[in-house]
């Protein structure tokens, strides 16, 4: 049974939330670990957190943003709880979302130090990210730092590792606790405040809802700059007892299987888009060792769970339901209590509402409010948080409740077009073109038309994509022909973000382009 939820637990500072876990399971304990293959404990990570932040704190001031650059690992980590130790706030880039963005986020959040990694810089190709991000702020690299630790740093870290209360910085769970941006696949990223309480409530919520074992290993490798990556992938273990296992790219699908059979993880995080790859390309057994997958981001496909069943029987795929602004995590399936094709149940501790969407299907625009939702969106300024109005934040997803409290998503409000008068959701076209090829990628976009208002605009990989197939599929299952795009457009790779999350603002981007090159 998961533990009863205690929601005092989510009222405390990440780093003394870590002190506390440190107490609960013991300083020895092994508790994180990467791909340089060196365990580290409790007592060994908040030694090497006040060892960096004492450095981080010597070139930045207190309530300072940092920005963090780096790949998910132990150095991820321990910055991260280093720059807390001493009062600082993470600020998370995504590496992925070009120059532009980065720079962009980083004058939003006012960031004027980021934290990166020569050795990341290099494996990435990220030279001219760098280059163009020295235009806004200070670059600081973890090697040029870790050189600079001398004996007096040393002797700091084994006092502050036995008495770590004596000398953290006192920070109210109320504080900024991490600067997250949103992932941007509908409209420009935002800024998103995310306090101590947030992420330590969310932790408490879903250790309430999953049963976790303290002997099992998580298998993260998920980015940190995502909010799935870093409050279940690196938080939630370290709060709750559990090893991380950090990895640095859900994109080595080749290398991930055998490692997850090689360090007996008994949970994977990941993306449908992600487990879907693990499965084809893992060797017989591979993945047989897990206790279940959990699932966020985007939606699980059912040949993604079939998949998994028929070469890895017994492994549940649990699809859970988070945003950002939520910390993430707002629902999830449960081992022996999954329903497939929805999002599990609402976690303890939050409360929803439902507000009728007129035209659209389903029970209505989903609203939480709890805990773990977020101070707000930062402002043109970067100083002034937007709370949301009466602590309620409204997801813009469409929901249905169905029975014994399942919740299902129906779609993005704003991934819907109105054809001929009738609203249709894109995520329900896109669904029935993974019926028809269930092995591709789609995106489905829409497109103004003077006659009917919009038209439907199917992006996809499969190339052997026909609207004579979608048609034959509607006609024989009694779906309206209005949802069946007349536009197919082939690429060799549908848009993702950095997530494995569709990035339909290029998708609408191809199609767009598309539309105006068959003008002239």
């Amino acid at each position: 049974m998961p533990r009863p939820y205690d929601p005092s637990e989510g009222d405390r500072a990440l780093f003394d939330a870590l002190i506390d876990a440190s107490h609960r399971y013991g300083a020895a304990k092994p508790i994180l670990e990467d791909h340089e293959r060196r365990p580290l404990s409790y007592r060994d990570l908040i030694r090497a957190a006040f060892v960096l932040g004492r450095k981080f704190a010597d070139l930045t001031k207190r309530g300072d943003r940092v920005g963090v650059l780096l790949p998910t690992s132990s150095g991820a980590v321990i910055t991260f709880f280093g720059l807390h130790a001493f009062g600082r706030v993470p600020t998370m880039l995504n590496y992925t979302s070009g120059a532009r963005n980065l720079k962009a986020a980083c004058r939003l959040a006012g960031v004027k130090r980021i934290l990166t990694s020569h050795r990341f810089i290099a494996q990435g190709r990220l030279e001219d990210l760098v280059d163009a991000l020295g235009d806004v702020a200070e670059i600081t690299y973890l090697e040029d730092v870790r050189k600079t630790i001398g004996l007096a740093d040393k002797l700091f870290a084994l006092a502050a590792g036995a008495a770590p209360r004596l000398f953290r910085a006192a920070l109210k769970p109320s504080d900024p606790g991490v600067i997250l941006f949103t992932s941007g696949s509908l409209a420009a990223p935002k800024g998103v405040v995310l306090t101590h309480a947030n992420m330590a409530g969310n932790a408490a919520q879903v250790a309430a809802h999953i049963d976790l074992d303290e002997a099992w290993v998580l298998f993260n490798p998920l980015p940190a700059f995502h909010c799935f990556g870093l409050t279940a992938g690196i938080i939630l273990p370290l709060l709750y007892g559990v090893k991380a296992f950090a990895y640095p790219s859900p994109l080595h699908t080749k290398i991930i299987p055998g490692l997850v059979k090689e360090t007996r993880a008994n949970i994977l995080l990941s993306t449908d888009t992600f487990v879907n790859q693990y499965a084809r390309t893992a060797a017989e057994g591979d993945l047989s060792g897990l206790n279940f997958i959990v699932c966020g981001a985007e939606r699980v496909r059912e040949e993604t769970h079939n998949l998994m069943a028929e070469r890895f029987g017994g492994v549940w795929v649990l699809e859970g339901y988070g945003a950002t602004e939520a910390a993430p995590v707002i629902s999830a399936n449960q081992p022996g209590a999954m329903r497939r094709g929805t999002v599990g149940h609402v976690l303890p501790g939050i409360e929803i509402k439902v507000e009728k969407v007129p035209g659209v299907p389903g029970d209505g625009r989903l609203y939480v409010r709890g805990p773990n939702v977020m101070a707000g969106y930062l402002d043109e300024d970067g100083v002034t948080v937007q709370a949301p109005a009466d602590g309620w934040h409204d997801t813009g997803d469409v929901v249905t409740l169905e029975d014994g409290g399942y919740l299902r998503i129906v779609g993005r409000a704003r991934r819907f077009a109105k054809i001929g008068g009738e609203m249709v959701s894109l995520s329900a076209v896109e669904d029935m073109c993974t019926t028809v090829w269930p092995q591709a990628r789609h995106a489905v976009v829409s497109i103004t038309d003077a006659k009917k208002g919009e038209r439907l605009v199917l992006i996809t990989d499969e190339a052997h994509a026909e609207t004579a197939g979608l048609l034959d599929y509607a006609r024989a299952n009694g779906v309206a022909e209005m949802t069946v795009p007349k536009k197919l457009i082939k690429v060799a790779d549908v848009p993702l973000l950095g997530t494995g999350k569709t990035d339909y603002a290029a998708a609408q981007r191809i199609a767009d382009a598309d539309a105006k090159g068959g003008q002239r």
